[in-house]
């Protein structure tokens, strides 16, 4: 079983619609997926309604601030159409614009000119939670830079000269919604050297799960983090966190079956 959960769509900042991406996780053999868009869940009936395989698990990847920086936390198994979900989606979409307007405003200083309806229009009109790599696809678009890669690297990677952090709940805040909409709280691409320090903080919140296998880390990354998710009882996911094809091939990476085996019985499959 070849199973990736951590896929977005362009309900927030992916290039295919969620019923194209679940197309495409068939075609590359995947089995099951979840759909973890940013601060969404307004593309899991569409990705749904489409034939399985594969499954698809009804997700969201919710935004955290924490002394300064981004803390991301996956949501698993929630109901979409939770109006507490509805209430944060609206308040995510507000605060996503007033950042890429200052991420703008960082860039003009830079010398480099953008404006908002370019990014927007790069976000082919499709996505309300307006996010980097829309604002990559301008910088590409203008001849700013040559690439997403590029963008990323010298401007809005995390600590870029133009990043800035979405600043909607913190940490706690975003475990509590996740469980508030029924779902299994687990810790998005968590940097290791983050890990001994601010999980014990996360699991007195309510943490439920550690993201463990990621294209990015080393064997050595991924075993630290698993072994800290079983010092504290935590469950194991992992994904590709895959936005589009600047990612490489849609199943190139994938999980299997026995390694997120607890998390999978978690949620009834």
């Amino acid at each position: 079983m070849r199973i990736d959960l951590h896929l977005h769509s362009t309900a927030s900042d992916g290039t295919l619609s969620p019923a194209a991406l679940v197309r495409a996780a068939a075609a590359a053999g995947l089995d099951i997926i979840a759909l973890t868009d940013h601060d969404t869940a307004g593309g899991v009936a569409e990705a749904q309604a489409v034939a399985a395989p594969p499954i698809v698990i009804p997700g969201i990847e919710v935004s955290s601030t924490h002394a300064g920086t981004e803390l991301h936390f996956l949501g698993y198994f929630i109901d979409p159409g939770h109006p507490a979900l509805e209430r944060f989606a609206r308040q995510a979409v507000a605060r996503r614009r007033d950042r890429m307007e200052g991420m703008v405003r960082r860039l003009e200083a830079l010398g480099i000119s953008i404006d908002i309806d370019e990014i927007l229009a790069a976000a082919g009109g499709e996505s309300a939670a307006l996010g980097r790599p829309h604002l990559a696809r301008a910088l590409v678009q203008r001849g700013y830079v040559s690439s997403f890669a590029e963008a990323f690297d010298r401007y809005l990677a995390d600590g870029g000269p133009a990043f800035l952090p979405t600043e909607l709940l913190t940490p706690r805040e975003a475990i509590e919604l996740i469980h508030d909409l029924g779902g299994i709280a687990v810790w998005a691409h968590p940097p290791v050297d983050a890990v001994e320090p601010d999980l014990p903080h996360l699991v007195r919140w309510g943490l439920d799960g550690v993201e463990c296998y990621r294209p990015r880390y080393s064997e050595a990354d991924t075993r630290r983090l698993l072994d800290a998710a079983h010092v504290h009882g935590l469950v194991t996911t992992g994904g590709s966190d895959w936005h589009g094809g600047w990612h490489g091939r849609l199943g190139a990476f994938s999980v299997a079956n026995h390694q997120v085996e607890a998390f999978l019985r978690l949620g009834g499959l």
